[in-house]
């Protein structure tokens, strides 16, 4: 099949034009470049623990020992999503346990740099 170059980059295109820094995509929170290097370091996997009270997704890297034992968090790999350093990190099971829309979306965020904690409202 032959794509049209003109139609190949209106796909590529979409892409790029993204609003927030943190989003929900097909199950999995994306999380741009400078929020992840920021909160996470060069960490590969993170602490996740969602509220449903609160409707609060909490992530943090696993080096921060403290907020594994302060929540009850399960680990999680965070996957590198681009060359351009943006990652990903997988909530099949956290969207279907609670029930939460899973509506490709922008997310509000809240970054907490000094505690290396990310809180991101679902």
């Amino acid at each position: 099949m032959f794509i049209p170059p003109n139609r190949l980059k209106d796909n590529f295109e979409s892409d790029l034009n993204i609003g927030s820094e943190v989003r929900l995509k097909s199950s999995h929170i994306h999380i741009d470049k400078e929020i992840a290097a920021e909160v996470f370091g060069k960490d590969l996997n993170v602490f996740v623990v969602y509220y449903p009270e609160k409707k609060s997704l909490m992530v943090s890297p696993v080096s921060n020992v403290f907020f594994k034992k302060l929540h009850k968090a399960s680990q999680h790999m965070l996957k590198d999503r681009n060359l351009k350093g943006d990652k990903t990190i997988a909530l099949h099971e956290i969207i279907i346990d609670n029930q939460i829309d899973e509506t490709d979306r922008d997310l509000e965020y809240e970054l907490q740099p000094g505690l290396g904690i990310l809180n991101i409202k679902l």
